[in-house]
């Protein structure tokens, strides 16, 4: 062969390899495309369609799996179950086992999964014959979630939601652990299936349903900071710093005289996982804290305090924990701030919360609004002006009128001290049912953008002196009296920890949406009960009771599912019937309830008082007025009661639709108006009841000689019905029983003794 033929069949050969390259190039996918598992994939369905919690539900209720006994227990198995049951997933075609739920997912699985979802979306899968069995890559399977996501409506806050995530650490290196846990700076999330180890100390993005981690969308950035974390432990090589809910120790290696940065906030700078530096933060300054809002807090001596962006709560008496913006508690001095280029970084709280003292928001005349237009007050007693900077005297009997553009106001507040202790401001521009009311402790008023705020700054065993009085006559039996002052205290130091009138510098209002406060006289009887009672509170565990209390029972009353959810966080509030003995009455059914209603002479606690038993009728046509166009009403019926007997449900049926009430309070305001008549036990008429008594009701449907329908209630008791009965607390004091015995009775399970 000569050279020249060699050469030819050489370029001839080279050739025909070239062109079956490009055919196998135009052919097959890029053997490099990173395809998704059938179990992840199954997974991020799932949860595009439905809650885990929804999910677990839908398989329990559908019964077997469709996996063999021993793998059942996989972590991916109640996903694909519900796929499979919902017809998304087809066994023929992605088979139920183990070994082909860690295989990738086909481009024919994901063009049948996509149509059952959304058919128009199909064709956007890009499946045509020669690459049905090749691996769809994962690439291209997050850009088709995000459509059917998109169309599919499960995005938002309760659906399918994209993070930007600092991730702590996972089991791997966080001791001790929930399994499947990943720790972050967005709160803990079960990452099941996903491999999350490379991104410690990373930020990423994430998608994530609820508490469940979807995947991973994006790598953000290796380097990153830990701003205002806690080091509370330091050696010579290490250290130790919280993160959300973890602690993690970190090397030292590189970092010089680990032992400066013991016990002080500080932030961590990291590179590609690694610590490169570390710096303290000691700036702090103390001081009541008078108002919390979202971006800012004031403090007495500071003024408003703009938030850092990574703004941290961090209790470190006792055993660690980091808390949130809710645990500063205005009227207290319990934390310290640490404070960075006119920032609070941090909330240190260092030491325990001990209630002394409430900050009660005064609303104005008929209790509508917090704002004042203007304030007019007196004082009894020479008073010190706080405002700005500056200190005034104001004499025993002089009046004040303080308008937004007042030059008291110029610096925001204006704090009113009495010059002693028992002095006392009246605020002669608001009326109280015992006419002007007077405050004790100091007063606070504060301009708004809305108007004045006004804030009575006092002791707490103070404020229970007014309250109790207000709740209950002072004339009741000194038990009974106690009882109430028990259940008033709880129920501050409950809303105190609330702080959830933060925003106004309060921890409760004066109206009925709390307690009612100062709107009678100060009763003797009623402050001996305070006294003879001080400090205490009831407590199941570790938590103040919820003091739930209530006018008058039916002879009955219901638990704590009556404000939504099933009660098992109050297990303390149990129906019960208000007599001696321990055993409830089934009232569940409306037969059952309409022979008790009926009864006026039923005998317990409440039955010697008017509203025990009370009775009102409702024309069809009043309901009208409140329901809107339901045609004529043709009937109305309490379709479910909850414990005790209490109505839950009520439809209301008319010749063109019906409507639903549920819960009381929704039954309570559409069956009540000012207009309504009220026929008490004791045969007397009462009207102007807004909302109507309580919801312990039966309803007889009556039609009149002129064919007009109405319904009839047969009611008892005054009230939610949920703790304590103050008629029932009098009557179980008046035969002979202590206070003690009685809130064991309302709160069964609930220790009485003094907050700590």
């Amino acid at each position: 062969m000569s050279k020249k033929s060699f050469i030819i069949r050489i370029m001839g050969v080279l050739a025909l390899v070239l062109v079956l390259m490009a055919v196998i190039v135009i052919l097959e996918p890029d053997r490099q495309t990173t395809g998704i598992t059938r179990a992840r994939a199954a997974k991020a369905v799932a949860l595009m369609l439905d809650s885990r919690e929804a999910v677990l539900e839908y398989r329990k209720e559908a019964g077997g799996s469709h996996f063999s006994q021993k793998e059942q227990n996989n972590w991916y198995v109640p996903y694909m179950d519900y796929l499979y049951d919902k017809g998304i997933l087809l066994e023929e075609l992605t088979e139920p086992t183990a070994a082909a739920a860690q295989k990738e997912i086909t481009y024919e699985e994901i063009s049948r999964l996509t149509g059952a979802i959304q058919k128009p979306l199909e064709s956007s899968v890009g499946m045509v014959r020669k690459n049905r069995s090749h691996s769809y890559p994962e690439e291209d399977f997050w850009l088709l979630y995000d459509k059917l996501a998109e169309v599919s409506g499960s995005e938002g806050e309760e659906g399918v939601q994209t993070l930007d995530i600092l991730l702590y650490g996972t089991p791997s290196n966080i001791h001790p652990s929930e399994s499947w846990t990943a720790y972050t700076s967005q709160g803990n999330f079960r990452f099941e299936g996903l491999a999350l180890d490379a991104y410690i100390d990373r930020r990423i993005r994430v998608m994530v349903r609820g508490s469940e981690m979807i995947g991973v969308r994006e790598l953000l950035s290796e380097d990153i900071t830990y701003e205002n974390v806690w080091l509370d432990d330091s050696g010579t090589d290490t250290f130790r710093v919280h993160l959300g809910t973890v602690a993690r120790t970190f090397s030292g290696e590189g970092i010089e005289n680990l032992e400066q940065f013991q016990n002080n906030l500080v932030d961590l700078e990291l590179k590609s996982g690694k610590l490169v530096k570390v710096s303290i933060k000691k700036d702090t300054i103390t001081g009541t804290v008078l108002a919390v809002k979202e971006d800012a807090i004031e403090i007495e001596g500071y003024g408003e305090i703009p938030l850092d962006w990574n703004f941290k709560v961090h209790k470190i008496y006792g055993e660690y924990e980091e808390q949130d913006l809710s645990d500063i508690l205005v009227g207290y001095d319990i934390q310290e701030f640490v404070t960075s280029g006119g920032k609070l970084c941090a909330a240190l709280t260092t030491r325990a919360f001990d209630a002394k003292k409430i900050r009660v928001l005064l609303l104005d005349t008929g209790f509508q609004s917090p704002f004042h237009p203007s304030v007019t007050l007196t004082v009894d007693t020479d008073s010190q002006l706080f405002y700005g900077k500056k200190e005034e005297t104001l004499k025993a009997g002089e009046s004040l009128t303080l308008k937004p553009d007042s030059k008291y106001l110029k610096e925001g507040r204006l704090t009113i001290v009495p010059g002693t202790d028992k002095g006392c401001t009246s605020i002669t521009s608001i009326s109280r049912a015992q006419g002007v009311p007077s405050y004790q402790g100091s007063i606070e008023i504060k301009k708004e953008a809305e108007g004045l705020t006004i804030v009575n700054d006092l002791y707490l065993e103070d404020y229970l002196k007014k309250v109790v009085p207000s709740e209950m006559p002072g004339s009741y039996e000194s038990e009974a009296l106690k009882v109430q002052a028990v259940c008033a205290r709880t129920y501050a130091y409950r809303h105190i920890l609330g702080n959830s009138y933060s925003r106004y510098g309060a921890h409760v209002d004066d109206s009925t949406n709390f307690q009612v406060y100062n709107n009678t006289e100060e009763s003797a009887r009623a402050s001996e009960a305070v006294n003879a009672t001080y400090g205490q509170m009831m407590f199941y565990g570790d938590e103040a009771v919820e003091a739930f209390y209530f006018s008058t029972s039916c002879g009955h009353t219901t638990d704590g599912s009556a404000w939504g959810g099933t009660g098992e966080t109050t297990p303390y509030l149990k129906a019960r019937e208000l007599r001696d003995r321990k055993e409830c009455l089934d009232l569940s059914s409306n037969a059952a309830f309409s022979e008790f209603i009926k009864n006026k002479n039923y005998p317990a606690y409440d039955q010697s008082f008017p509203m025990y038993r009370w009775e009102a009728e409702i024309s069809a046509d009043a309901l009208l007025e409140k329901l809107g166009d339901l045609g004529e009403i043709t009937n109305m019926e309490v379709k479910k009661r909850g414990a005790g007997g209490i109505a839950e449900q009520i439809v209301i049926e008319g010749t063109s639709g019906s409507r639903e009430l549920k819960g009381q309070t929704q039954i309570r305001n559409v069956l009540g108006s000012s207009s309504l008549e009220i026929k008490r036990k004791d045969g007397k008429t009462q009207s102007g009841f807004a909302i109507l008594p309580s919801a312990y009701i039966s309803i007889e449907k009556r039609t009149g000689t002129d064919g007009k329908i109405s319904f009839y209630l047969y009611g008892g008791g005054y009230g939610h019905g949920v703790g304590m009965s103050q008629n029932g607390a009098q009557g179980m004091a008046k035969e002979g029983k202590d206070y003690k015995t009685i809130l064991n009775f309302f709160y069964e399970g609930a220790e009485i003794r003094e907050s700590r």
